[in-house]
Formats: structure tokens, sequence, C-alpha cells
């Protein structure tokens, strides 16, 4: 079974920081983390000038580029669902989900002080907790957001049965 774990909250809050230090926490646990990044924007991964960009132009249906350190497989066409992409992943312990909103999955929301943005979790049922720098006026729990030991336990409570060095789970429901 997947465990997947949302990271919610308005651009600007610091997302991709917590996402980062969680990714280290957890490795440091022994733990295979995967995250799946949903962008509004297009995807531009390479210069239009570059091989993998030309074959994409000429009607490639996919193009794989390796290298001796990483891969990528480049596809153009609409959207693929959620799920879709949560197949292609390798099995890992836990899947940190940024974006895909309407995924349901338990997420926690990034609040932070002072940057004027309207909180999502008053609307959204699937926010569980917070992680802010300032106290909120919430029933439900609120998690320093500088405390990662905090917010890395509360994920592994929601989701169930992470431990350190532990079976990786499958990615597919």
């Amino acid at each position: 079974m997947a465990r997947l774990f949302g990271i919610a909250g308005r651009s600007g809050q610091g997302k991709t920081t917590l996402i980062e230090a969680l990714l280290a926490h957890f490795g440091a646990q022994g733990l295979v983390v995967n995250v799946i990044k949903h962008c509004h924007h297009r995807l531009d991964l390479e210069p239009p000038h570059k091989n993998s960009a030309r074959f994409r132009a000429a009607g490639a249906g996919e193009v794989l580029v390796v290298s001796p350190t990483s891969w990528a497989i480049l596809h153009d066409g609409p959207e693929p669902s959620f799920d879709t992409m949560l197949a292609r992943l390798s099995p890992a312990d836990l899947t940190l989900v940024e974006g895909y909103t309407t995924a349901e999955l338990p997420r926690l929301e990034v609040v932070r002080s002072g940057s004027g943005c309207e909180v999502l979790y008053p609307h959204d049922p699937r926010i569980v907790a917070i992680a802010s720098d300032m106290v909120l006026d919430t029933r439900l729990p609120v998690l320093a957001l500088d405390d990662v030991p905090a917010i890395a336990a509360f994920i592994a409570r929601t989701v169930g049965g992470l431990s350190a060095g532990g079976a990786q789970a499958d990615n597919r429901s």
C-alpha cells in the first residue's frame, strides 16, 4: 500500500524548504522517500537547441535521456492523472506530494508569518495539521515550522508503517 502525504501551502511559504529538510531527516533514518511535484505552468527541462528537445520537436513520443548519474523520460501530451504518475515511481517507504490539490491524501499546510497569504486549512478537509512559525487559532495540530523531527514524526504516525530501514512499500495503491 502506498504511503502518501501532502505538503500544501501558498507560494513562498516554505514548502520546498520543508520537503528538503524532511528528505534529509527520513534519509538519515534509512528510509527511501519519493517526491511528486505538480506544476501549474509549462515545464521545460531542456534548452530548445539540445538533442532531446530536437527529437521531441521532430515527433518522438517520448525521449529517454540518460547520463552516468541520472535519467529522465520527457513526454509531451495531456497531463496524466495523479495515479498514473504515482505508478511510474520506483518503490519507496513514503511519497511526499506537493500540489495535486484534488488528490485524496492527508496534507500538512505550511503557513509563514508576515506573508499576507490566505490560508487553506479552513476550506480543505484533507489538511490534517499545520507547520507554522506563529500561533494559529485552529483545532488542528500546529507544529513548529523549524521542528523537522516533530513534523516527520507526525507524518510517520499519520501514514503508519514507517520504520528506519524497514521494508519498502510499493507506491501503487
